[in-house]
């Protein structure tokens, strides 16, 4: 009898890791094999179509050849956009964290937007020193988080950061279509957007900085 009650509890015991590994293993699918995941592979994806589009753009062709190169660049690298939306809206409904969304959502949209910003550049819509402003504050950030989770802080969403990421959106749409569209000034129109996004973007990595520096002054008081 007790070592047929022995044999129960064994079996009973492997029956039970059997199914938490499977759970486990479910779960660990579920944490790449995802939406959020597969929207974020297609945004960079999406990267190259946007740079070949923009690559197109010749001042020395005619507008109408540039405005339907800059148009269709636009529009893919909205839908890239909106997919960040998108991607974002279903993992928090759906409570989706994983290491992978964690580390390649914001590396595609910093991709996306920094990439598109440096093939304007020859183009002369957008002035080299402001690319290298919009970079250096993103490279400041990164690191700054970094360092934060080396010392086990956490540097809470900056309110102005997610403002600057949608002026910039909007910004590079503009210069983008760049030509007068509907009687709109598109170029005019992004470069104002470009200018407020870049003061937001300095304003709020100085907000990172502080933060960071006040949560290390708390720590070690």
């Amino acid at each position: 009898m007790i070592f047929a009650e022995d044999y129960y509890w064994t079996y009973i015991g492997e029956i039970t890791d059997k199914r938490f590994s499977m759970r486990l293993r479910s779960e660990k699918k579920r944490e790449y094999f995802n939406l959020p995941n597969y929207l974020t592979l297609g945004r960079i994806v999406m990267i190259p179509a946007v740079l070949f589009l923009i690559a197109r753009i010749d001042p020395a062709k005619g507008v109408r050849q540039n405005l339907t190169m800059g148009i269709a660049a636009a529009a893919v690298f909205l839908i890239a956009s909106i997919s960040d939306l998108i991607d974002g809206y279903y993992a928090r409904k759906h409570q989706i964290n994983g290491v992978f969304g964690k580390y390649f959502d914001p590396l595609a949209d910093k991709l996306l937007i920094l990439a598109a910003m440096i093939m304007l550049i020859p183009l002369g819509r957008i002035p080299a020193w402001m690319a290298v402003l919009f970079l250096a504050r993103e490279i400041t950030v990164t690191a700054l988080r970094g360092m934060a989770a080396s010392e086990e802080l956490i540097l809470p969403a900056d309110y102005w950061g997610k403002k600057k990421a949608v002026l910039q959106t909007a910004a590079l749409l503009g210069l983008m279509i760049y030509y007068p569209v509907l009687g709109i000034d598109f170029g005019k129109v992004g470069w104002i957007l470009l200018i407020l996004s870049l003061i937001i973007a300095v304003g709020s990595g100085v907000n990172y900085a502080l933060q960071f520096a006040r949560s290390i002054l708390e720590r070690y008081r």
